[in-house]
């Protein structure tokens, strides 16, 4: 059971890192390419509007594949779009590049996150999903600030040049390690679309991008934070990046668990932490120790949710457990996306980035509003019957 969990956090770790490094690397790339930061945060906006236009499409085009297959197809596109990535000679081709690579993002973290559920017994999914999704907190924890200070020492290149490497790693271990015969659900895929319409079925995904706007409003801009407002040198942002990328570890395992435990409650409580934390960040983000402490906790609270809002998706899609991950990871980004694009916006209006904490922390509460309103409808017989 493990092999095949692990392989698929390795690919985890790879797709992890060439989403999240962009950012500690933006002030690089905006020098090397002549743009502005708002211009650079959009490669941010690119990579994840690519992943929310990938999910409906790629999950077509793999329905019908084998689940080994698929995935390894997708980690294909994945090295693909990264060896372009590196040899972009200009902000137009890298745009494309990124949007290429993320093509193969949400059908990969959907399709996974299925396939590691059915490994394991039904009451410990969650913590398996949240196993595989380890591999997208340590990229945070690992990828992240290493990229990001290879990137500094040998130019960004370099950096989508070693993620490469880790593709191909990704691939010989799905190879290896994954059953050849993994069970998949039959059906039409055009009425797995109309089982996605369900109102609860909205409500969870819209639950998923509010928890990434929140996020990505601010972290898009976090090297600008760390260099402009609090006062570190570039050599310091790696291991600040560390420290969120631990944060994030934590609270992706611990959000597994919870989310096994008590669903609803627990997101509902996670969404006013992350408020909470984004208000206090606002007045921390002036002073080094302060700011090291709230992105710990930050980071752990916010990805908390990550593992919760992926099952509270397949539980109200039963009918359509593979279009409904897929379909998922695409609102994660569609957050992603808006959270950059808000962020840009805040940026490119003149105001301080010691505001952009208060951009995430009313998103989250708009989070919470969407918990309760989908806690109240699972109250109702038609909701708990059929995911209304």
């Amino acid at each position: 059971m493990y092999w095949p969990l692990f392989a698929l956090a390795i690919a985890a770790f790879g797709i992890g890192t060439t989403e999240f490094v962009i950012m500690g690397l933006l002030p690089d790339v905006a020098r090397d390419l002549g743009v502005s930061a708002p211009a650079a945060g959009m490669l941010v906006s690119g990579y994840a509007l690519g992943v929310a236009a990938g999910a409906p499409i790629l999950a077509i085009v793999t329905a019908k594949w084998p689940r080994k297959q698929a995935l390894i197809g997708l980690m294909t596109l994945f090295i693909i779009g990264n060896v372009l990535c590196a040899l972009a000679p200009n902000y137009t081709m890298l745009m494309i590049a990124r949007v290429v690579t993320a093509f193969c993002h949400a059908a990969f973290f959907g399709i996974g996150s299925v396939v590691a559920a059915t490994l394991v017994p039904r009451d410990k999914r969650a913590q398996a999903v949240a196993l595989m999704f380890t591999g997208l907190t340590v990229a945070n924890v690992l990828g992240v600030p290493f990229g990001t200070a290879l990137g500094h020492v040998a130019g960004w290149r370099a950096t989508f040049a070693s993620i490469t490497l880790i593709g191909l790693a990704a691939v010989v271990l799905l190879w290896r390690c994954l059953p050849a015969k993994i069970a998949m659900q039959g059906g039409n895929i055009f009425m797995e679309f109309r089982a996605i319409a369900q109102t609860q079925v909205q409500l969870a995904l819209l639950v998923s991008t509010l928890a990434s706007i929140s996020m990505f409003s601010v972290l898009t801009y976090i090297a600008y934070i760390l260099l402009d407002v609090t006062g570190f040198s570039a050599a310091q942002e790696s291991w600040v990046l560390l420290l969120f990328g631990a944060g994030i570890t934590v609270g992706g395992l611990l959000g597994g668990r919870l989310a096994d435990w008590k669903l609803m409650p627990v997101m509902a409580v996670l969404f006013v932490a992350v408020a909470l934390i984004l208000a206090l960040f606002s007045q921390a983000i002036h002073f080094r120790i302060p700011t090291l402490i709230v992105i710990f906790i930050w980071g752990a609270f916010a990805f908390a949710i990550v593992p919760a809002a992926q099952i509270r998706v397949l539980d109200k899609a039963r009918e359509a457990p593979n279009l409904a991950s897929t379909l998922n990871q695409g609102a994660f980004n569609l957050g992603n996306a808006t959270g950059a694009w808000l962020g840009g916006l805040v940026i490119g209006a003149g105001l301080p980035l010691t505001d952009l904490p208060w951009v995430g922390a009313a998103t989250a509460v708009l989070g919470l509003g969407t918990v309760l309103l989908s806690t109240l409808l699972d109250r109702t017989p038609q909701g708990a019957a059929s995911g209304l």
